[in-house]
């Protein structure tokens, strides 16, 4: 990869280039970088994907974060690679707004790194890590409830389905039975106090090496960040500002994410193995909007695993926009699991199946 910066490109938080993103070298081959080419890195995080494809050609980047710390710690990696490098605080429904804004539309490629960056998970102050005491908040974006207005005031039957339904956790009942009846003495303020909470219900088996909160700090994240919902809606909008040749590439980290990833290119490619219920009728059938790059998930390999433990569970698919129409913007198409248990107290915007 020949290097265009000048010199060592610093990271979003400011420090020496250390944090090198999941699947790199693949993102890399499929996303083909090239000269006077405007790519979107929808997941700026720590930056590295926007600092590999600028130093991969002389390309503009506009990357979006919804995370207003990654965007106050940017600034040191924006003045280095400027004026090829545009950062946007923005939700992934926004993109094509901030891709008109930033002269981007239409996109030679769109890269999307999905879930909660290291940083924030290193973070103890953000509230998203089960291994540090901090404040239970999980918010990426500072707004909303928070993990911790979740836990304390949702029914236990509503606690019991985003455990289960976005943390496919088993013992979802037990556990939001135990956080009901231990909130009525003290509320959860801490990450520490409600892991041990949940510890308490599952005891960690010596040969599991899982802590037994990760599914439900999974699905409280899920649930506080809307994060399905914003990746359905980050993929229906990429496919509208992606130009004839784009590229869009989405690296996700669990099953539910790469569901819907999956569902997005499967149908947008004409690949479905039956005709889709959300198609129209014969003689209707829109044209494939999407060619496949990838024939099936592209995992990391043992080098990559050993050296990062936290790459084990990603998956990359990726897909090439042909000249059709873009398919219209129904989410709920996607396969969104379905979440009663905002009761619109939330702000969280389930989408259900049809």
């Amino acid at each position: 990869m020949a290097g265009r910066g000048k010199g060592e490109a610093p990271s979003a938080a400011g420090g020496p280039t250390g944090h090198t993103p999941v699947l790199l070298t693949n993102v890399l081959d499929i996303l083909k970088p090239r000269d006077g080419a405007r790519y979107i890195d929808c997941t700026f995080g720590a930056g590295g994907y926007s600092r590999a494809i600028l130093d991969a050609a002389d390309c503009q980047v506009l990357a979006l974060d919804r995370d207003p710390y990654v965007v106050q710690g940017a600034k040191p990696l924006l003045q280095h690679y400027s004026p090829r490098l545009v950062l946007k605080l923005s939700h992934f429904a926004d993109l094509g707004e901030a891709a008109e804004e930033a002269g981007f539309a239409p996109a030679d490629g769109i890269v999307f790194d999905i879930g909660v960056s290291s940083m924030q998970i290193d973070d103890a102050e953000r509230g998203f890590s089960f291994m540090r005491d901090g404040p239970l908040d999980m918010r990426m974006s500072s707004e909303g409830l928070s993990a911790a207005d979740v836990v304390n005031t949702f029914d236990e039957q509503d606690i019991a389905e985003i455990l289960y339904v976005l943390g496919e956790e088993r013992r979802s009942r037990p556990i939001a039975r135990a956080i009901v009846r231990r909130r009525a003495e003290t509320p959860f303020t801490r990450t520490l106090d409600l892991a041990g909470v949940i510890a308490s219900v599952i005891p960690r088996r010596h040969d599991d090496p899982k802590h037994p909160a990760t599914r439900s700090f999974q699905a409280l994240r899920l649930f506080v960040n809307d994060e399905l919902g914003e990746l359905a809606r980050g993929l229906l909008a990429a496919e509208h500002c992606l130009g004839e040749g784009g590229r869009l590439l989405v690296v996700t980290f669990h099953s539910l994410e790469d569901r819907i990833v999956k569902t997005f290119f499967t149908e947008r490619s004409g690949k479905s193995a039956q005709p889709s219920r959300h198609l129209p009728a014969a003689g209707g059938q829109r044209s494939p909007s999407f060619s496949l790059l990838t024939r099936k998930a592209v995992e990391p390999g043992e080098a990559e695993t050993s050296a990062n433990p936290r790459a084990r569970s990603a998956r990359l698919r990726a897909g090439e926009r042909t000249s059709a129409p873009p398919w219209p913007l129904d989410a709920a198409k996607l396969g969104i699991p379905s979440i009663k248990a905002a009761g619109g107290r939330s702000g969280y915007a389930p989408f259900t199946k049809n």
